[in-house]
């Protein structure tokens, strides 16, 4: 906490302590002298019970009873009454020696405290009110910084993120080529200028998340050296209109007046959505922020020697007038990567940490297809922390395979208890799909097989890819939807009932099953034809007025189409199953026994279980 803030936070609690001062005060003057009226303080007089009376400032009386020994306070009501009557009764009994003290006439003086003690409490209410409205509408900052509420809050680079060279981004390698045009730009733009080459105003990162976008961007201003200023999506819009546009224009003013720079937008989709997909108008808040986007990346104004880098796992739902030339004139692709690259990311993040002989990275690549950078990560520090946790000192091969596990479904449950015909049902259906997926050649190899709990899952089937795909085939999303059935087909063989545990197969089988028919074209009765082309919209107000492309009677036949499509691959797994009964009975019969199956133990149980029918 800043110096500033510490004296903000005690002036507030000062302000309040002598608000509550005030109040407690007013209080006990009210409340300190009850009312008294006058009929009854006559009646104390005339019946000789008063031994002794003063009166104070502020038309307050204290008597003093002769059967009691306190003393008493009294607030008169008409006091001018009090004089006018009773002043010869108490000068009587003071005579008379039965009023033994007497202040007549009572000092008149002016209470300023009691006169200006409420305009003070008042100004005080005030003062709290604007400082909290002011502290909120700044974010917590307080009302010094009122003037700076428009301003764009930029992030520079730490000293580490300005070592960040391409050399720290691996796997991405025509990636880096498409950004050095920018860094040799930033370096020397004379270059590019005497040939009458235009520098493209923006670059757009494209990706799934975790693929290294940022980190891309960081290498682009650690190689060129120039300025580099951050800042999220998120951080242009806020509650009060007009914010956004005003911290657009903050922005490109900080980025001027250190040019060259690079400019980089995180999670551009969060304000540069396409306009007028709201179901109310469309003048609001966000808009505005975009539109003054549009005008800072191609209006009339010049910004010379800055490149704005943005970065995005939703590039559909941007507006088109931003990814025009002119504002984003180049689109990058940075996609999950291959076997070669994952080696050399895995290399990048195993450096520094002590490997033991056994660990082979290129091994590790080729089972961690689909992995992004942030996945094999989190791979190598999930193996360090299992090794620290064993007091090992090396990392070893298995700690990576067990973490590999572990990033792609989650730590192991095994204090969980279960009860002996779940684990049977559990060891069944999972070697339904283990020996299901071993029989189509088209599928990936088993890996491992558990029926210890992971995640939300009561056990898993864990086959992992020797190579990258980049497209699907026909027979092979076939046989994915059998492999999928293979769980439910092996509860109604051998155990003659079915569970709850498929439902999640059963909806991955279907979803295949109807993207076949309806987005592929793989239907011969539905034919090539594209029905469900919309199925990701996430814009509620475009697609409300919307209906569907087909009839309601090519509905039903896509229905119709779908539940074929997965009754012939329910046929067929029942086949493959009936057909390796005694493998389906051997391997669950090993995991009940051993609850985990790697797939050296797995291929030595199937063929062991297959010999007697090959010599028969």
């Amino acid at each position: 906490m800043t110096k500033q803030r510490r004296a903000s936070n005690f002036s507030v609690l000062f302000l309040v302590l002598v608000i509550f001062l005030c109040l407690s005060w007013i209080w006990q003057m009210n409340s300190s002298a009850p009312q008294l009226d006058y009929a009854q303080v006559r009646q104390l007089f005339q019946q000789e019970k008063v031994e002794e009376l003063t009166v104070s400032e502020g038309h307050v009386l204290t008597l003093k009873l002769k059967d009691s020994t306190d003393k008493v306070r009294y607030q008169l009501y008409s006091f001018e009454l009090f004089y006018e009557d009773l002043d010869p009764l108490i000068q009587e009994q003071y005579a008379k020696g039965i009023i033994k003290h007497y202040d007549y006439p009572p000092k008149e003086s002016t209470n300023w405290l009691e006169i200006l003690l409420p305009w003070i409490l008042m100004a005080g209410v005030v003062a709290l009110l604007w400082y909290l409205m002011a502290a909120r509408a700044q974010g917590g900052m307080g009302p010094d910084r009122m003037a700076k509420f428009g301003a764009a809050r930029t992030r520079g680079l730490s000293d580490k993120d300005k070592k960040v060279t391409f050399d720290d981004v691996a796997g991405a390698d025509e990636e880096k080529e498409e950004l050095r045009e920018i860094v040799e730009f930033l370096k020397d733009p004379k270059q590019f200028i005497s040939l009458g080459a235009r520098i493209p105003k923006g670059v757009l990162l494209v990706g799934p998340p975790g693929t290294g976008k940022t980190l891309l961007a960081k290498a682009v201003a650690g190689e060129a050296q120039v300025g580099f200023l951050s800042i999220s999506g998120s951080d242009f819009v806020e509650l009060y209109v007009g914010v956004g546009a005003s911290r657009v224009r903050d922005l490109f003013e900080q980025a001027k007046k250190t040019a060259p720079c690079i400019v980089f937008i995180d999670e551009i989709d969060a304000v540069g959505r396409q306009r007028g997909t709201g179901l109310g108008g469309g003048h609001d808040e966000r808009e505005q922020t975009l539109n003054q986007l549009l005008v800072e990346m191609d209006g009339f104004a010049a910004n010379e020697g800055v490149v704005v880098l943005a970065a995005t796992n939703r590039a559909d739902v941007l507006d088109p007038a931003l990814l025009r030339p002119g504002r984003f004139d180049r689109q990058i692709y940075v996609g999950l990567p291959d076997i070669r690259g994952r080696e050399e990311i895995l290399k990048v993040h195993a450096k520094g940490k002590p490997l033991a002989e056994d660990v082979d990275l290129k091994k590790l690549a080729q089972g961690t297809a689909g992995f992004t950078g942030a996945d094999l990560e989190n791979l190598i520090n999930e193996g360090a922390l299992l090794a620290g946790r064993k007091h090992q000192k090396f990392i070893t091969m298995a700690d990576l395979k067990e973490a590999e596990i572990k990033v792609i479904a989650g730590p192991e449950k095994r204090s969980r208890v279960i009860p002996q015909h779940e684990r049977e049902l559990t060891a069944w259906h999972e070697a339904g799909h283990a020996v299901v997926m071993h029989t189509l050649p088209d599928q990936d190899p088993v890996s491992q097989i558990t029926i210890v709990p992971r995640g939300q899952a009561g056990g898993m089937t864990i086959s992992l890819p020797e190579e990258d795909r980049s497209y699907l085939s026909k027979r092979y999303m076939e046989d994915q939807i059998v492999a999928l059935l293979g769980g439910r087909v092996a509860e109604k063989l051998c155990l003659g009932d079915i569970s709850t545990g498929a439902s999640n197969d059963i909806q991955r089988a279907t979803a295949i099953a109807r993207k076949m028919v309806a987005s592929y074209g793989m239907s011969d009765k539905m034919g090539t034809v594209a029905f469900e082309d919309r199925h990701d919209e996430v814009f509620i107000g475009r697609t409300m007025g919307q209906g569907r492309g087909y009839s309601e009677a090519v509905a039903a036949q896509i229905d119709e189409e779908v539940k074929a499509v997965v009754g012939m691959a329910y046929q067929r797994c029942e086949d493959i199953l009936s057909s390796h009964r005694k493998q389906l009975d051997a391997v669950a019969n090993y995991l009940l026994e051993h609850e985990t199956m790697e797939r050296e133990e797995f291929l030595r149980v199937f063929e062991e279980s297959a010999q007697p029918e090959q010599e028969a």
